[in-house]
Order: structure tokens, then sequence, then C-alpha cells
């Protein structure tokens, strides 16, 4: 069975920095692409950004171009996501999720394993 667990959620000031991670287990993390999503309270559970199997290939929702960074390490079976310049409304719970397949992808249905979610607080 495949876990997905993040880390590195909290509280910050605007302005800020966190960088999120998620570990998984099994032993093909490389051969499938992943994505970060979040969830904002009483709003849908929104695409945030996503990496091709190898982390060749990025792609990134407009609201945190420029600020967001995601990456992989396949060696660590583990996918990161640093945010920079942190406003309020980056402020969600913030979820890993495994593709079904190799490319990247926007959609929430393309991805088939999910984590539980860690807390991002912007205060201002």
């Amino acid at each position: 069975q495949v876990q997905l667990v993040e880390s590195g959620g909290g509280l910050v000031q605007v302005g800020g920095s966190l960088r999120l991670s998620c570990a998984t287990s099994g032993r093909t993390f490389s051969a499938y692409a992943m994505g970060w999503f979040r969830q904002a309270p009483g709003k849908e559970r929104e695409f945030v950004s996503t990496i091709s199997w190898r982390g060749s290939s990025t792609y990134y929702a407009d609201s945190v171009k420029g600020r967001f960074t995601i990456s992989r390490d396949n060696a660590k079976n583990t996918v990161y996501l640093q945010m920079n310049s942190l406003k309020p409304e980056d402020t969600a719970v913030y979820y890993c999720a495994r593709r079904q397949g190799t490319a990247t992808a926007v959609v929430a249905d393309e991805y088939d394993y999910w984590g539980q979610g860690t807390q991002v607080t912007v205060s201002s």
C-alpha cells in the first residue's frame, strides 16, 4: 500500500517561507509524477504544482508562480514544495498526491494516492 506523509507546515508571517516535504512509501516512487494541492476553509481543493517523474517538467498555478518551487529526490522517495513570499491567501491545508502516470497533471482526478495534509497558516 502506498502512503504519503506531508510535513513542514506551520504558522508563518506574511513574506515568510516554508518548505513542505512529502515522504512516500513504495519502491516505485520514481515512476510517477507528483503534485501538490491545497484547500482553504470553505473552498474547493485547488491545484498548486506538479512535477514529472524525472523532475524535468514542472507546472504551477498562476497564483503561486514565481513564489513556489516544486522538486523531488527520487533516492529519498520525497517531493518538496518550497514556498517563498507567502501571502495570507496561501493559508490552507496542503496535500501531496501521486499521479497515475509519469507526466504532470493539474486535475485532482488524475491522482490516485493522497496524503493527509499539512496546515499552512500565513498571518498578516
